[in-house]
């Protein structure tokens, strides 16, 4: 196990040596052995596998291996509060791809930190700072910092807030994280957080009846949060006009916020502090309801127009929007077609929760469901429309008491992704590693790379004498 964990390790670093500082886009596809499977028929037994290693896979090209637990970080001396949630890396930047990050969906919520090169795991922002608590949301910005939220709201609350940490990558976990609440975005029950290409910043409200929300920065090309954050509308989505619920169809958005940020006259309901209640706000200008939207993940088609997935929990529905022609599509539920049976996938699919993208653009499906019944979905689009054609099972997860939560593909590796397991019986939260076999001319890249880093370390090795 451990002799496989710092293969990987190796592994992983040479390909983020490889990668450098590349700036990510999604608009470049890159082929993967992720989407080749065959769909497993049904849920692995709950309990049926060791924590290490609690994927039933779908192929025997892919592999598991636990980089990270929560009984380790404890032994450690680490204050970890468990319930490690959202992943997200170091996209670009400096040794770009060599860091993941968490928050702790706690009552005392931190985030913590996985240095792939080394294979150390630190706690970078202390539970409970600033009263943080219920940390979710998960993604890097495009100026370099780390965004998470809070998925904790109600009318008359003092939590709903987005976060910022300045320094992701240098803090050290001994009390110098710069974590600075982002107060010009409304409060909301924060969970999917997505940027497009102009840098505007889309999230959601979780709720039965919440909202789809984007955030416009005055300074949408800011080399820092502060800038971006400075001054900036908010607005709601309406679909067909709104004043509905789980609607399909052409999209306008609302502003629920004047063009710096505060209160719009008639408009924005302000909490006690003076910030903006984004949920009732969204009510007030008719914002369309979708039930328990979670995750948010977007991708770029050929023609450059984006599309940003979310998922709607409570309904067991995925949806669609192109930013491009405004439209919103329902881009799956029970009527898809299960690609192990042929027959509609139905009530196999419960609790879609999160979302994640591989390199050549695939999205997978996460459900919130205890072990035993928590499944990874792949969702086929072949025309690429944003409406599946059908859902494979892709891995299913047996740790009882236990979900799978932040599936996130390596953006230089195109056969590795990481997935946390989120507060099992056993309290020992675990980020897994899956890997797939690479083809054959990958393969020798992969080499190739490991070579490279070989000749990098033994530069600054003889640059240190």
């Amino acid at each position: 196990m451990f002799h496989r964990k710092k293969m990987s390790i190796l592994v992983s670093g040479a390909l983020l040596v490889m990668g450098g500082a590349a700036q990510v886009t999604q608009a470049t596809a890159a082929p993967t052995s992720f989407d080749n499977f065959t769909p497993l028929a049904s849920s692995v037994p709950a309990g049926s596998l060791p924590e290490s290693a609690p994927f039933q896979l779908s192929s025997p090209g892919f592999s598991q291996a636990r980089i990270a637990d929560r009984t380790t970080q404890l032994g450690l001396g680490e204050a970890n509060s468990g319930s490690w949630d959202m992943i997200t890396a170091n996209e670009t930047g400096p040794n770009a791809g060599r860091y993941l990050f968490s928050p702790f969906e706690t009552s005392t919520a931190g985030v913590q930190r996985i240095d792939l090169m080394t294979g150390t795991t630190r706690t970078i922002v202390a539970p409970g700072t600033q009263g943080f608590v219920s940390g979710d949301a998960s993604r890097w910005a495009p100026w370099g910092g780390y965004l998470t939220a809070e998925e904790s709201w109600g009318t008359g609350s003092t939590k709903g807030r987005l976060f910022e940490l300045t320094n992701p990558v240098t803090a050290t976990g001994t009390s110098d994280a710069h974590f600075i609440s982002r107060s010009i975005v409304p409060h909301v029950s924060h969970e999917g957080l997505a940027f497009d290409k102009d840098n505007s910043l889309y999230f959601i409200d979780e709720l039965n009846g919440g909202s789809i929300y984007k955030y416009v920065s005055a300074n949408p090309n800011a080399t820092n949060g502060d800038d971006y954050f400075a001054a900036g509308q908010t607005f709601a989505m309406l679909v067909n006009g709104g004043s509905n619920a789980n609607a399909v169809g052409a999209i306008t958005w609302a502003p629920i916020t004047n063009a710096t940020g505060g209160a719009l006259a008639g408009v924005s309901v302000l909490n006690a502090d003076g910030s903006i209640d984004g949920r009732l706000t969204a009510n007030a200008v008719h914002g369309t309801d979708y039930q328990r939207p979670e995750d948010m993940e977007i991708k770029t088609l050929a023609n450059g127009d984006q599309m940003i997935f979310f998922t709607t929990t409570t309904t067991n529905e995925i949806y669609s929007f192109n930013l491009g022609s405004n439209q919103m599509s329902l881009s799956a539920s029970g009527a898809t077609i299960d690609e192990a049976t042929g027959a509609a996938v139905g009530t196999t699919l419960t609790s879609p929760d999160n979302l994640a993208i591989d390199a050549a653009g695939n999205i997978y499906i996460v459900e919130d469901q205890p072990g035993g019944m928590a499944d990874i979905w792949f969702a086929r689009d072949t025309n690429n429309d944003g409406v599946a054609e059908s859902l494979g099972r892709w891995a299913s997860m047996s740790t009882i008491g236990a979900e799978p939560t932040g599936l996130y593909f390596d953006k230089f590796n195109p056969n590795v992704a990481y997935v946390n397991i989120q507060h099992p019986d056993s309290l020992a939260d675990s980020t897994i590693m899956i890997s797939a076999v690479p083809e054959p001319e990958t393969y020798a890249m992969l080499l190739a790379g490991l070579g490279l880093l070989g000749a990098v370390a033994r530069r600054r090795k003889m640059s240190a004498k």
